[in-house]
């Protein structure tokens, strides 16, 4: 049994979107005598991290709404490396994708090691694509599914039918293939995201 663990690491100075310098992590630590302590503050979409549809619908629901079966599942990984710019419709229409399913999409991204600003995302028409199959979530190796397209119309499509979005995977190491998935998002309550360690293992 292999276990892949495809979370990114929290650290001052890590990647975060578009270099925002309020999207850093803030830690502090204090030792005093043999007694160390440390405090972080963290915005919701730091890192690998799972997205509630309240991230870009108003009266959206919550992180806690995401019942832990969903999360806790078989999920397929698909390499689309060969990607340039976006995922359209037509690179994914024939990899197999099924209601039900849980997708994980490996691109260039996952190959990164600093913010790119012209990271690949899921075009809208993919999104379409993926909600006419019926599955039932979808992540990627970046950290976000879309480069702010006006009105948001990938996370959009896919919140309004209820399909959880996950972003800032890291699956350089995964190879394509079917895995089971757990994605344990911090138990956060009224708030639209929470980071999330999550791990994929081979052969169960």
């Amino acid at each position: 049994m292999k276990i892949y663990d495809v979370t990114a690491p929290i650290f001052k100075g890590m990647p975060v979107y578009k270099n925002k310098p309020e999207k850093q992590p803030e830690i502090s630590t204090v030792t005093n005598a043999h007694v160390t302590e440390s405090r972080i503050s963290i915005d919701v979409h730091t890192g690998t991290h799972v997205d509630a549809p309240l991230h870009m619908m108003n009266e959206g629901s919550t992180i806690e709404s995401l019942s832990i079966e969903r999360l806790v599942r078989h999920a397929k990984v698909i390499d689309l490396k060969g990607v340039s710019d976006r995922i359209t419709k037509e690179d994914i229409q024939d990899k197999g994708i099924n209601k039900g399913d849980f997708i994980l999409f490996k691109t260039k991204n996952s190959f990164d090691t600093e913010f790119n600003f012209e990271f690949i995302f899921v075009a809208h028409d993919a999104a379409e694509f993926l909600v006419e199959q019926g599955i039932e979530g979808v992540g990627i190796d970046a950290l976000g599914i879309e480069r702010a397209q006006e009105g948001h119309p990938t996370h959009r499509a896919l919140m309004g039918q209820d399909i959880i979005i996950m972003e800032g995977l890291q699956l350089k190491e995964v190879p394509e293939g079917e895995y089971f998935m757990a994605a344990l998002p911090l138990k956060l309550q009224d708030v639209d995201a929470a980071p999330a360690r999550i791990v994929l293992i081979e052969g169960i």
